[in-house]
């Protein structure tokens, strides 16, 4: 199975940055270590905290994650910069958010130039457009043209 690239990884804990106990992230979902949302089955697990180590294991699981989604909706071949883009897409928002997209559409089609654009159209949470992830987006965008 393909995997994300060191540069691809260093963008996600770039911009979830290590948080030891649950925050709420801007789209109000309870978040700890390296931006793992913390589903209710979890919630005793987390209580007090985590480790750094123990967080860049969730983190490793979580980007698995991000990996299969990107390799079962993405049927056409990709750089390790498209690769990683998407995959970073995919662990901030969601396979779904991935699936039902126009960015997922017009990578299958290989309209490749239209494709940073779409990465822009990201940039909501909470019904706010946050400059965080307008900076997250255009570094994705940039990491896909590479």
């Amino acid at each position: 199975m393909r995997h994300i690239t060191q540069d691809g990884l260093d963008l996600i804990k770039r911009y979830e940055s290590f948080a030891p106990n649950v925050y709420i992230c801007p789209a109000g979902y309870p978040t700890i270590g390296y931006g793992h949302v913390v589903k209710a089955q979890e919630k005793e697990r987390f209580a007090s905290g985590i480790t750094e180590p123990d967080a860049k294991a969730l983190l490793q699981l979580d980007v698995s994650a991000a990996e299969h989604a990107v390799l079962r909706l993405i049927t056409v071949p990709l750089t390790d910069g498209q690769f990683d883009a998407l995959v970073d897409f995919t662990f901030n928002l969601g396979a779904g958010a991935l699936q039902r997209s126009a960015l997922r559409r017009k990578v299958n089609r290989e309209e490749y130039a239209d494709v940073p654009a779409e990465f822009i159209k990201w940039v909501w949470a909470g019904g706010k457009k946050l400059q965080g992830l307008l900076r997250r987006r255009n570094a994705e965008a940039l990491l896909y043209r590479s």
